[in-house]
């Protein structure tokens, strides 16, 4: 019996996923306010009325795709702003890693992008609650680094949404280039890290 369960439960994430899947890749050319579940469901060839057994509607749908496009970032992050080599290879190690994630989830970083600041309130406060938690952990690494002596917390916070801002704003950046525009977009990446790295040496000047 519980065998059983286990292949039903394994059919409806698979299901799940495949709506998923197939939400990302109607939204690479529209917004989630413009999505109709029958277009989703079509792609995957189910009825629209079995969309209800996994999402709940588009803004459900949303959701759990800021869920899984963010969700798993956190990692990534961290080692963005690990506080150990010189001030270059820490902004050239952020960018790079920036870049990686782009080329690897186009659909991905395009969504959160375009959802941002989109019409789906749920998605918005999702992506928000996303950003503020990167925004903890670039200050809990901030806050433990030497250079950081004598800020306080409020400014050590200021300083990590500046560079969770900046991560969004180069991704977004590097989508909306044309092809070829890359290096370009990350040389300038690196410039504004410089900028700001340069401010917070003088910060408590």
């Amino acid at each position: 019996m519980s065998h059983t369960l286990g292949i039903r439960q394994a059919q409806k994430q698979k299901t799940r996923q495949a709506l998923m899947d197939s939400a990302l890749q109607l939204l690479e050319h529209q917004s989630l306010s413009s999505l109709g579940l029958r277009e989703v469901t079509r792609a995957v060839g189910m009825a629209p009325a079995a969309f209800y057994r996994h999402f709940t509607g588009t803004a459900d749908l949303g959701v759990a795709l800021v869920e899984q496009a963010l969700g798993s970032l956190h990692d990534t992050i961290r080692a963005a702003i690990v506080t150990t080599g010189s001030s270059e290879e820490r902004i050239d190690r952020a960018v790079a890693l920036i870049a990686a994630q782009v080329r690897t989830h186009p659909a991905h970083v395009r969504f959160i992008a375009r959802e941002r600041h989109g019409g789906v309130a749920p998605v918005r406060e999702a992506i928000g609650v996303q950003l503020r938690a990167f925004g903890d952990e670039v200050a809990e690494a901030l806050g433990a680094d030497p250079e950081s002596a004598g800020w306080t917390p409020e400014d050590v916070r200021m300083l990590a949404g500046v560079y969770v801002d900046h991560m969004v704003m180069t991704a977004s950046a590097l989508l909306e280039g044309d092809e070829g525009c890359e290096e370009a977009v990350l040389a300038t990446a690196r410039a504004q890290l410089r900028l700001v790295t340069l401010g917070r040496h003088h910060w408590l000047d």
